[in-house]
C-alpha cells in the first residue's frame, strides 16, 4: 500500500512549502494537515499557518499496483475485477496492499472508489476518475441509479425465486461492530434472490439487492437458512467470528470451523447510465464453471 513518510526541507509557510515541494494543490496541503498526516519533531502538525525553517515529514499516497488492471475504461471511469482478498481500500495508514493502489496507478492521481465491496467478495468495483466524476457515481449509487447483480453459492437447495424484505441494523456488540443484524427497527433492506445451479449440496443464485445495507446480501441468505458458502461472520460461532475479524484466525482453523477458504460472493455484473451512455458491464469470473 501506498502510505509512506516523505521528509521534506521547508523554508516558510508550510502550505505553500507543501504545495512546492509535493507537487500538490493548496486545497490538497490543507487535507494532509487536517486528516493528521503532517509531523513536525514527531508529532502532529495542526497549525496551517506555521512558519517553519526545518524538516518535515508527511505521510503521502505512493500507489504500488499489484497488476489488476481495469477491465473497462471510458474518459469518465473505469471498472476494476477484484480478486477475493483484497481490500478495497486502507484501514488506516499501516502498509497493506489495497484495490487503491491500483486505482491510482492506472487511472490517475485524483481517480478514487465510487462504492465499495468486502475484502472477501471478489468481483466489479467502479472508480471515477476525477473527484466530480466520484461524487457523480457515488450520488447515482445512492439514488439507485446503478443496478449490482451478484452471484453467491449457497448452502442448501433453494428451487424458486424469492424476494427477501427485512430490515437492518448496525449491530451494537462491542465485540462484534461489523456484523449487522435482521431487526424491525432496522432500515429497510430488500434482496431479489433466483437460483441458477444445483452444485452438489449447494445453489448457485443470483443475488439483485434493491437496497444498499451494509453485509445486506450475506445476512438476507443466513436469514433465510441459506448462508453464502465460505461465510466467516455469520451463522458462525461468535469466538470464531471475533478470531476472524481480527485477523487470528489460521487457515486450518478457518477450514476445519468455516469449511472454504473464501466467502463464495462475487459482483458479477454492473448497469447503468452515465451521461447519455447506457452501460452494462459483466465480470470475466464465471461461478458457474468454478
Amino acid at each position: 500500500m501506498g502510505f509512506e513518510p516523505k521528509k521534506i526541507k521547508i523554508d516558510g509557510r508550510i502550505i505553500p512549502e507543501m504545495v512546492k515541494h509535493l507537487n500538490i494543490n493548496f486545497k490538497q496541503a490543507q487535507k494532509f494537515v487536517d486528516r493528521k498526516r503532517v509531523y513536525y519533531k514527531g508529532k502532529v502538525l495542526i497549525d496551517k499557518k506555521a512558519i517553519i525553517n526545518d524538516e518535515i515529514e508527511v505521510i503521502t499516497f505512493t500507489p504500488r499496483p499489484s497488476g489488476n488492471k481495469p477491465i473497462f475504461e471510458v474518459k469518465e471511469f473505469g471498472v476494476f475485477d477484484k480478486p477475493s482478498g483484497i481490500a478495497v481500500h486502507p484501514k488506516n495508514l499501516a502498509p497493506s496492499t489495497t484495490l487503491l493502489d491500483d486505482i491510482k496507478y492506472y487511472l490517475g492521481d485524483n481517480a478514487n472508489l465510487a462504492h465499495r465491496i468486502d475484502k472477501e467478495t471478489s468481483g466489479l468495483v467502479l472508480a471515477g476518475k476525477t473527484k466530480q466524476d466520484e461524487i457523480n457515481l457515488k450520488k447515482m449509487f445512492e439514488e439507485k441509479k446503478i443496478q449490482k447483480y451478484y452471484l453467491a453459492l449457497v448452502k442448501g437447495y433453494l428451487k424458486e425465486k424469492i424476494t427477501i424484505d427485512k430490515p437492518i441494523i448496525t449491530n451494537k456488540d462491542l465485540n462484534i461492530k461489523v456484523k449487522v443484524l435482521i431487526d424491525e427497527k432496522g432500515k429497510k433492506a430488500i434482496t431479489e434472490i433466483t437460483p441458477l445451479k444445483i452444485m452438489g449440496e449447494n445453489t448457485l443464485v443470483l443475488a439483485k439487492p434493491l437496497t444498499g445495507r451494509q453485509h445486506q446480501i450475506r445476512v438476507h441468505l443466513y436469514s433465510i437458512g441459506h448462508p453464502i458458502i465460505g461465510e466467516p461472520i455469520y451463522g458462525v460461532d461468535e469466538v470464531i467470528a471475533d478470531k476472524y475479524l481480527k485477523g487470528n484466525l489460521s487457515y486450518e482453523e478457518r477450514m476445519k470451523h468455516i469449511g472454504y477458504h473464501r466467502l463464495m460472493l462475487h459482483a458479477q455484473k454492473i448497469e447503468f447510465e452515465y451521461k447519455g451512455v447506457k452501460y452494462i458491464i459483466i465480470s470475466k469470473y464465471d461461478m458457474k464453471n468454478s
